[in-house]
């Protein structure tokens, strides 16, 4: 973006040389050329200008959808921790009490 911005500037500081080059700053000397100049220059900004501002968003849009997808995984991570810790509780119990089982059985 702010190399557009510095192209853009260059291009502004050329076109303003090239006027002052070709009419001296009097509004008698302008022609057609001139106008239809002026409106290539806003045409061919107004293009580029829509160009980087559409790729901007999609990149912008990608990044968004990888924050999601990101915090997502995130919360299945969280999720299946919680389970692990449960099924790991179970499993003490069951063997404390297999073990409590034989113990009163060999008592």
């Amino acid at each position: 973006m702010r190399s557009l911005t510095l192209i853009g500037l260059v291009l502004l500081g050329l076109a303003i040389l090239l006027f002052y080059a070709t009419t001296n700053f009097s509004m008698e000397e302008m022609k057609l050329s001139h106008f239809m100049g002026i409106m290539a220059g806003i045409g061919i900004g107004l293009i580029i200008g829509g160009i980087v501002g559409y790729v901007s968003k999609g990149s912008a849009m990608k990044d968004e959808e990888r924050r999601k997808a990101f915090k997502q995984l995130q919360k299945e991570k969280l999720e299946f921790e919680k389970q692990q810790q449960v099924l790991t509780k179970q499993q003490e119990a069951q063997q404390q009490a297999s073990t409590e089982n034989k113990e009163q059985n060999f008592m």
